[in-house]
């Protein structure tokens, strides 16, 4: 048995590079840039206005000042601004030659109009910023905006948008096939026999990777035949770059997944991790491909794949995946009888940021996610968190 911080190293280690595609900007939520992108443009692309106003020369704001013309965004403007003149102008809009200074148009009164229909404001406020977005202050032309390597996400479109960059180069997601293994179970739409249960785990998992953006294949249920386990991993591993199983990996009698994947020429690097839940996970590797066997506890499944398989999986992506962590106090004392492993232990957060336990009976307790807003570790050595105490909340 291997402690969970080996488990991960051995497996990251192992991770190849899926390789590369081009994708619409539109799609990039969840994907690994895989070039840097460069600002075709200097942003703002010229000075323009932050706000609704008049465009003046600070010297003048003394004055009462004719306006000249009304500028709106995307029409450029047409005079010059000279003493005692202004502009009006729209936010957005291109700050005109002469002009250095916006001012509001609530600092503003309307005086008059003149014989030329040419109306004339003066300034009311007592100070003003210049009130303009000056061009480039954002980016300027040819400067790095994303680095290859970053996650992207929502926040990322428009600013593709806003350098031009419509097609992007991303890394591809690796090709991953889902298989349970067990007699006892049985798909979620059917009514379990005696001794059966319903198969969740396979959902479970097609739900946590399609999270994450990728479309999982899923191949079924073996039962607790070795041939038709054989089959059955064989048939997913030619179609797929990684093949993620549950069951059949611990020490039980029809536990022969380990020695079906040596059988197939695989090689083992782990199968027991010192991790609460989660001890009976499996790890194998050969002929270009990767295997994870997960628990056949939903609980210990569930974790397992955000623990460990979820990082390996970005690792393919070129990319080193870190969860974000909150830390928070402890509510009130939270103890466990044993130290010997790592444990996990699901909690939730209320409003006023403390941390609490939920109630957990074990891997098998799948209904205690459901009230759970994180997971907490709990290192080796360690039986008690104090009232008080800062933990690390893993948000689920």
């Amino acid at each position: 048995m291997i402690t969970f911080e080996e488990a991960l190293k051995i497996s990251l280690n192992q991770a190849v590079v899926s390789g590369i595609e081009t994708i619409s900007f539109e799609e990039v939520a969840g994907r690994v840039l895989a070039e840097n992108i460069n600002s075709d443009m200097d942003m703002p692309p010229f000075d323009k206005s932050a706000m609704d106003g008049y465009a003046c020369r600070r010297q003048d704001l003394a004055l009462n000042l004719e306006v000249i013309e009304v500028i709106r965004a995307g029409i450029p403007p047409l005079m010059t601004v000279a003493a005692g003149k202004c502009a009006q102008i729209m936010t957005g809009a291109i700050i005109p030659e002469g002009a250095d200074t916006v001012i509001k148009v609530e600092d503003c009164e309307m005086i008059g109009v003149g014989s030329d229909k040419q109306s004339t404001i003066r300034f009311t406020g007592e100070k003003t910023a210049p009130n303009i977005c000056y061009r480039g202050e954002d980016i300027k032309t040819g400067e790095l905006v994303l680095e290859a390597g970053i996650l992207l996400d929502t926040r990322h479109v428009p600013i593709l948008a806003t350098v031009g960059k419509v097609f992007i180069d991303v890394y591809r997601f690796p090709s991953i096939g889902i298989l349970s293994t067990g007699t006892e179970l049985v798909e979620p739409g059917e009514i379990p026999g005696p001794s059966q249960i319903r198969n969740t785990n396979a959902y479970q998992m097609i739900a946590q990777l399609g999270k994450i953006g990728i479309d999982s294949d899923y191949y079924g249920i073996a039962t607790d035949d070795e041939d038709i386990t054989r089959k059955m991993i064989s048939d997913a591993l030619n179609n797929n770059d990684i093949l993620i199983l549950s069951g059949g990996i611990s020490m039980g009698e029809f536990d022969f997944v380990p020695a079906v994947l040596q059988s197939l020429g695989l090689n083992v690097a782990f199968k027991q991790v010192a991790i609460q839940p989660g001890k009976p996970t499996l790890f194998a590797t050969g002929n270009g491909k990767f295997v994870f066997g997960l628990p056949g506890n939903p609980v210990s499944s569930y974790f397992i794949l955000e623990l460990l398989v979820k990082p390996f999986i970005y690792k393919c992506m070129n990319h080193d995946w870190a969860p974000p962590v909150l830390r928070l106090k402890a509510a009130r004392q939270m103890t466990r009888k044993k130290s010997n492993r790592l444990s996990w232990m699901p909690v939730r957060i209320d409003r006023e940021g403390l941390v609490h336990e939920v109630e957990y009976h074990g891997s098998a307790h799948i209904f205690s996610l459901s009230a759970a807003d994180g997971i907490i570790p709990v290192p080796i050595g360690k039986t008690t968190i104090e009232e008080g105490e800062f933990v690390d909340v893993r948000p689920l």
